[in-house]
């Protein structure tokens, strides 16, 4: 199985500027740890911190095409073969159990999707990389929902709450709670400090 993590610097423009960089690597660091417990994991980044953090923990770190989050994730998914998850790097609550769940419909030949709030798409268990298409962006969760059945396979859309819960904002922030990845953790508790 591979875990795809698109990474973009300076991606989280709704946290204050001097938190910004330093919160994404955390969760990023949080998110490829889980990956790399159960999964084949690339970074798709040109982020060179990213790809550091990335690279130390044991991911492969694939070069962003830097068109958008559709074009990163399928730069991510050349060359695979079978079950890939997709998987935002803003989720620092993941747990691997959480990419196992996100796998089982794919592994049944479904197209598994995790909404935010929002409607926007967190992460996506695709049966085989060929299914995927560039469709993030607002009400992306239901486009993907619609391509999945365009292309004849059913869908699940799978309410995983350490999936569901991204961090956008300062609130996001303080809501993580216990539960929330050691990285992201640490460095909230250094900014409290």
């Amino acid at each position: 199985m591979l875990v795809v993590i698109p990474f973009r610097a300076g991606g989280k423009s709704r946290l204050p500027e001097e938190l910004r960089n330093d919160v994404a690597l955390a969760m990023l660091g949080d998110v490829v740890e889980a990956a790399v417990a159960c999964a084949d994991v690339r970074v798709v980044t040109s982020d060179p911190a990213g790809g550091l953090v990335a690279g130390d923990l044991g991911a492969a770190v694939v070069e962003d095409p830097d068109t958008g989050q559709g074009p990163a994730v399928a730069a991510g998914l050349a060359g695979a073969d079978g079950v890939s998850l997709v998987v935002n790097a803003d989720v620092p609550r993941v747990r691997p159990s959480d990419l196992a769940a996100l796998a089982v419909p794919a592994k049944l030949g479904r197209l598994a999707l995790v909404a935010a709030p929002d409607g926007t798409t967190n992460a996506l268990g695709l049966p085989y990389p060929e299914v995927f298409r560039p469709l993030y962006g607002a009400g992306s969760a239901g486009r993907f929902a619609a391509h999945a059945l365009d292309v004849g396979l059913d869908f699940e859309e799978l309410a995983l709450p350490n999936l569901v819960r991204d961090i956008d904002t300062v609130a996001d922030l303080a809501g993580l709670g216990p539960r929330g990845g050691a990285r992201t953790r640490a460095l909230l508790g250094a900014i409290a400090g």
